[in-house]
């Protein structure tokens, strides 16, 4: 009996410790969309071509300039010996022999801050930009912008509503799990009410076990996302990289809370009602 029991309670736990596991990473990815979103913003290149004749002293000085725009992230000097090398890995080795002179011109790479990634304000930077007599040209991807922008709202609206979800599925499942491990106790429960055991005592012991397997449950979920992050870091380096560590930890540290409450709440209703059952009903 006492076997049975022990692996009852361990089935109890695996199982809601797997629920909270669904939570636990999807609220990872939740808390983390924004700097997801900003990451690849900010590695959207806004390339300032300069005027035909500009050197890298020019660029130089020019780039000194922006550096103290608010809204630039970082700069990279594009000089004509990369930018042909970037144009023949594009269009082949041959593709200079069609010109006399190099065309290719100086150039700055610019990355702009993720906030100042919408349509408003790119214009504003636009025509900033444009107005300096050593730019003679902006490029950038800007249908790149309006989708990544209309995505990620998207994203965002979707990690909400399947947490939401989440939530729901996972409170219905542990309440489910908790309702038959409590519910095989029902005849304890019975005659402690026959000898007159208020209901904060019946309780009291339940609470507490309650508590106990959403601790337990909760610690292992976050062993389990633990392994599982380290599993996938390899394969997504740049991405975790940009995860914030210590909203990280907050969803460890709530996913834990999660189970330990989701389990003391079941409990608490599920053993109320045994309390309150009839001596018919037991036997159903």
């Amino acid at each position: 009996m006492t076997a049975r029991i022990v692996q009852s309670y361990l089935s109890s736990v695996i199982s809601i410790s797997l629920v909270l596991l669904l939570v636990g990473l999807v609220s990872v990815l939740a808390v983390n969309a924004r700097a997801v979103s900003d990451y690849f913003k900010e590695n959207i290149r806004v390339t300032a071509v300069l005027e035909d004749g500009a050197d890298e002293l020019t660029a130089s000085k020019l780039m000194a300039t922006l550096k103290s725009r608010p809204y630039v992230s970082d700069m990279e000097y594009i000089s004509k010996e990369q930018g042909t090398e970037e144009m023949k890995a594009m269009l082949g080795e041959n593709f200079m022999s069609v010109f006399d002179v190099n065309p290719v011109p100086v150039s700055i790479e610019i990355f702009l801050k993720a906030g100042y990634f919408h349509a408003d304000s790119l214009k504003m930077i636009e025509r900033e930009l444009e107005a300096d007599p050593q730019i003679e040209d902006l490029v950038y991807q800007e249908s790149l912008v309006g989708i990544i922008n209309s995505n990620m709202e998207k994203i965002g609206m979707v990690f909400v509503i399947l947490t939401c979800m989440l939530m729901f599925i996972s409170f219905v499942l542990i309440n489910n799990t908790v309702r038959l491990n409590v519910y095989s106790k029902r005849f304890t429960v019975h005659t402690m009410r026959m000898v007159g055991a208020t209901k904060a005592f019946i309780r009291a012991p339940f609470l507490y076990k309650a508590i106990l397997q959403g601790l337990i449950a909760g610690l292992l979920a976050v062993i389990y996302m633990v392994l599982l992050m380290y599993l996938l870091r390899n394969e997504f380096t740049q991405i975790f990289d940009v995860f914030d560590t210590e909203r990280i930890l907050a969803v460890f540290a709530g996913t834990v809370l999660l189970g330990m409450v989701l389990c003391l709440v079941s409990t608490y209703f599920v053993v109320n009602r045994m309390v309150d059952m009839s001596k018919n009903k037991l036997y159903i």
